[in-house]
């Protein structure tokens, strides 16, 4: 269960916060955070360079509030790590929480890392995803396979609607130097480098491939790239908000396109932990032949299914095997 504390005792050594930061101030305009106005800010702080540098920036802009900090219990100096967070939090002004999941060892662990972090984190709460963190994703769902969603990769303000990511247009040298005018020392991570993670991959050997290749930084052009696919995918997101995706008769008289957008925006907003994969192309199909009424019910993923009853569909967890009127096959 996630576990929520306060950290006592001193600093785990000296932090020199407060910095004036100029280079800081100048990379404010290129930030994108809340109005002070708007009241007191949760800040997501692992102690690595982009989360410290999204405290430096946002006490530069002149937010308050409190710095949230999550130990996986992976290793065996999350505990000082926190302790040093706390220290940074409390010399820029701002509370200080430190919450606990417990991740068991196994396959998927980054995905399953990122959904335990994600409970434990409040609703418009701030990361410090970069430019960089970007193109990494965009090359994640394109060898995972995806359609539009995936290419606009993850929206400048609010990539999931309870996520705030105001440094989506700074690279992660800017947050280096960040925390260099700032006088604080970023915690490494030594998982950053393990290739056995993709994202690791995709940073370390992908891209500077695809910039050797380009014969220029790719980053950027991926960037806007999502920014242009974004504005399409929320004009699409708009058209298929005016339909029920629960009503069957609705899905059969939309646009196929738009009937398959709102089917994945409702399957996916059932997903516990957020940040969860869209259902697949093969799903929505299915889900479509049973709004058709060509089948009472379908399998999704994750042991759920689709049924329909008096023209509505609902999602039910599946009990037991699929009766012979069922949609089947893999998603």
């Amino acid at each position: 269960m996630p576990e929520a504390a306060d950290i006592p005792g001193p600093p785990a050594g000296p932090v020199q916060g407060g910095s004036k930061a100029p280079g800081g101030r100048r990379l404010l305009e290129r930030c994108r955070f809340p109005d002070p106005d708007n009241g007191p800010v949760a800040l997501a702080v692992s102690g690595g360079p982009d989360s410290m540098a999204l405290m430096v920036l946002a006490h530069l802009a002149g937010l308050g509030g409190r710095v949230i900090h999550v130990d996986h219990g992976l290793r065996r100096e999350s505990g000082g790590e926190a302790r040093t967070v706390a220290s940074a939090a409390a010399a820029f002004g701002f509370a200080f929480e430190a919450r606990t999941v417990r991740i068991e060892a196994g396959p998927d662990l980054e995905a399953r890392a990122r959904r335990a972090r994600y409970q434990v984190l409040p609703p418009g709460v701030l990361v410090g995803h970069t430019m960089d963190d970007q193109a990494e994703t965009i090359l994640l769902n394109l060898i995972r396979g995806t359609g539009m969603d995936g290419l606009a990769g993850m929206r400048p303000g609010p990539g999931r609607p309870d996520v705030v990511r105001p440094l989506i247009a700074l690279r992660r040298a800017d947050t280096v130097e960040v925390c260099r005018e700032a006088r604080l020392t970023p915690l490494a991570d030594p998982s950053n480098f393990d290739r056995r993670f993709r994202r690791n991959r995709i940073r370390h050997e992908v891209i500077p491939l695809l910039n050797a290749v380009a014969d220029r930084d790719v980053v950027p052009i991926l960037a806007r790239q999502a920014e242009v696919v974004a504005d399409d995918v929320a004009f699409l997101d708009d058209l298929a908000a005016e339909i029920d995706p629960r009503d069957s008769r609705g899905l059969r008289k939309a646009p196929v396109q738009l009937a398959r957008r709102a089917l994945r925006g409702w399957l996916r907003s059932g997903d516990e932990g957020g940040e969860q994969h869209p259902p697949s192309r093969a799903e929505i199909s299915r889900v479509l032949e049973v709004a058709a009424g060509t089948h009472q019910a379908c399998e999704l993923s994750g042991g759920r299914r689709v049924q329909r009853h008096q023209g509505r569909l609902d999602v039910v967890a599946r009990t037991g095997p699929p009766a012979a009127s069922e949609a089947r096959g893999q998603g």
